[in-house]
């Protein structure tokens, strides 16, 4: 039975995203565990509600011995709801986080013991003693061969092989994993399909990717981000004015004790009412929960973000940083057209490309053979009467080809085939030259082709952008997001590349320094910068980013770089990255503007029918002629503790992203949950009122 497959990488998705009768009871016993002050005190508006619970509840054990405070029925129903806010609080956090929990425990049942085939040197032909997975270190040689467990994370040194990585990307096709280049990582786990390899562990046990996965979905040390420490310092200052309110009227609240000019005296528990009403309890009590969904949602995405931080900064960024090739376009080249040279036919040239390319594997080689035989049905050639040597590519030559007999059929790209023309004392046309510029500025890669020395033309290959790439670039511009390509062709190329995609800019001739220097330019002017890259030669670009997306199928280097990691692979993912970033912060500001409008609007709501019995001029005030000073208290702390259950959905599923700027989303935000804020608690408010009134609860 396969340790990794689909079917447990979708049961993993679907723990995270549904909600069962199951997981509401689990989180319902964490809400009880979660009433430790040492768990309490690290929420502070909460804090207060909670210990505004505990005074309740002595004096409501006061009253029952007929000390203190009348009314022992009204302390108890207010020291219920007080309890039942401080729970509802604790439940929501416990949701968000059980989901990360059944995602963990997902990954943790597919752990089993591996055994592996440590072998004694570096080759294959090495001896190999089986060794238990946990018992491998960081070094060890390992054989893996065709239906083994890779044991370990570790990097391909021999051999090329396919490898089923179902679990990680939830994807059923295998990839291919090969020593040297960007896609030599393999993850501890995940099974060999075919041929084998040789790796070096990369990770001591307990450090693998499997086990940082764990510990990340688990969410067990969440730290507070900048914008949320921000938001919970506003919390607490608005906390501090109340109880800078309620202290200053505690000393006329003493139970007998009358207030000047007043027939009833405000009591503690009320005061402690109110002071728990209008404090900001409903973002107070959804804040740490909307942090913890904004992870999983993350994880839903397939991405492994290291912190509540780096889900944060994706939501801040401004400046993204996107790689061409298999982000921007579809990462292949095919060839599109032939441009021959003077006094050569396009079928001349079609044939002689062709035969340059049969011996080339790569998908600009194959588009060159299936163009030629579309356009002039060029086929079937019988390649054991050519007695021909085929001549693969280097990086050294930038050339490939074919020798048929004394004749050097070759093609590559424009300056390596100059350079060789002419060291064999040839020509290299001007409209030759003219038609490569042409192919470059429309930003495709021209391929010229030679036979024995003459040039017969050029190839047109197309790089080709992704669709709907324009318009979702579009979308980030208007989000006040730049986007530039990162690519290595030459400038002509990735102009004409950029015009096409819609990017706001781009660094053509990349290398490793250039990438770094832009990104501490822009950081230097204040800019949060999002990079995406899978090569040992991104990582220093990655180190520095503020959003390091690295490949799951990349180096080592560039995982251990990046603070995310995104399963599938797949570049373009950056942009969804952003988004959910997006989402989360969005979803807090609305949360916060709901909350605010709520407290200001349960202020005017409830204050003048609270202390109506001690000032009876608030009168003209009592706009919503609540049935009693007792009911307006109590119906403010049942609805104080119910929308806090009513806005859970909410913070977990996240408000609806849309890409527009500050200014409309401001204007947005004002409108719905501002203006919705303050309607809700007067609708509900009075809700609750008639309903007590209509059963004589209060």
């Amino acid at each position: 039975m396969p340790l990794f497959n689909t079917k447990v990488a979708a049961m993993t998705k679907a723990r995270a995203t549904h909600i069962d009768a199951g997981s509401i009871i689990t989180a319902i016993g964490e809400a009880f565990k979660k009433l430790d002050p040492r768990i309490q005190q690290r929420n502070p508006v909460m804090f207060v509600v909670y210990v505004g619970s505990i005074i309740t509840t002595v004096l409501f054990i006061q009253a029952l011995a007929g000390k203190g405070e009348a009314s022992p029925g009204f302390i108890l129903a207010t020291t219920i709801w007080l309890w039942f806010t401080v729970l509802f609080a604790n439940f929501a956090e416990a949701l968000a986080e059980g989901r990360s929990k059944a995602q963990a425990a997902s990954l943790r049942a597919l752990k089993q013991t591996i055994i592996a085939k440590k072998l004694a040197g570096e080759d294959r032909s090495s001896q190999w003693a089986a060794t238990e997975a946990s018992a491998l270190r960081k070094g060890d040689i390992v054989l893996v061969e065709a239906g083994d467990m890779i044991p370990a994370d570790a990097v391909v040194i021999e051999g090329v092989a396919s490898v089923d990585e179902s679990a990680i990307t939830g994807e059923s096709a295998p990839v291919i994993r090969e020593s040297g280049g960007d896609f030599c990582s393999v993850t501890g786990g995940t099974r060999v399909l075919s041929d084998w390899l040789v790796v070096r562990v990369a990770a001591n046990p307990g450090e693998a990717f499997l086990d940082r996965m764990i510990a990340m979905v688990e969410n067990a040390k969440r730290r507070k981000t900048p914008n949320e420490v921000a938001l919970t310092i506003l919390l607490v200052a608005l906390t501090i004015v109340f109880l800078v309110v309620t202290a200053t009227l505690l000393p006329y609240s003493l139970y007998s004790v009358q207030i000047a000019h007043a027939g009833a005296p405000v009591t503690i528990t009320v005061l402690i009412a109110l002071l728990a009403c209008l404090i900001p309890t409903t973002i107070g009590g959804l804040l740490s929960a909307i942090g913890v969904a904004g992870m999983s949602r993350m994880m839903q995405a397939n991405v492994i973000a290291v912190s509540g931080r780096a889900v944060e900064a994706a939501g801040d960024v401004d400046i993204l940083l996107l790689d061409k090739t298999g982000t921007i376009t579809l990462g292949n080249r095919q060839a599109s057209s032939f441009a021959p040279a003077p006094g050569i036919t396009e079928q001349q040239l079609a044939d002689i490309a062709q035969l340059a390319s049969l011996a080339d594997e790569t998908p600009e080689g194959r588009s060159i053979a299936i163009l030629a035989k579309q356009r002039f049905n060029i086929r079937e050639r019988d390649m054991t009467t050519l007695h021909a040597t085929f001549v693969p590519f280097t990086a050294q030559t930038r050339m490939s080809g074919i020798d048929v007999g004394h004749r050097a059929i070759r093609k590559g790209a424009a300056g390596a085939i100059k350079q060789y023309v002419e060291s064999l004392g040839g020509s290299f046309p001007a409209e030759v030259d003219k038609a490569i510029d042409d192919m470059a500025r429309r930003g495709s890669t021209p391929l010229v082709v030679v036979d024995d020395g003459r040039v017969m033309g050029t190839v047109e290959l197309k790089d080709i952008v992704k669709g709907g790439i324009k318009e979702r670039f579009a979308q980030l511009r208007r989000m006040g997001i730049k986007t530039i390509m990162i690519t290595g062709d030459n400038k002509l190329t990735a102009a004409a590349i950029a015009a096409e995609a819609g990017v706001d800019d781009f660094l053509a001739e990349a290398t490793p320094e250039e990438k770094l220097k832009l990104i501490r330019g822009y950081q230097a002017h204040g800019r949060l910068v999002a990079m995406t890259g899978d090569g040992t030669n991104d990582a220093p670009a990655l180190a520095q980013a503020d959003v390091a997306v690295a490949m799951n199928s990349g180096t080592q280097a560039a995982k251990e770089a990046g603070n995310m990691v995104d399963l599938d692979s797949n570049p373009t993912k950056l942009l969804e990255i952003v988004e959910i970033g997006k989402q989360m912060l969005i979803t807090r500001g609305s949360l916060t503007t709901f909350s605010i409008a709520n407290d200001v609007a349960k202020y005017f709501a409830i204050i003048p029918a609270a202390f109506i019995a001690t000032y009876p001029q608030l009168k003209a005030l009592d706009v919503m002629h609540l049935a009693s000073p007792s009911s307006a208290i109590m119906s403010a702390v049942i609805f104080n503790a119910l929308i806090i259950v009513a806005l859970i959905p909410l913070a977990l599923k996240g408000v609806k992203y849309r890409a527009i700027g500050a200014a409309r989303l401001l204007r947005r935000n004002l409108l719905i949950y501002g203006l919705g804020g303050i309607l809700a608690p007067f609708a509900g408010i009075k809700l609750i009122d008639m309903v007590l009134a209509l059963f004589h609860l209060v």
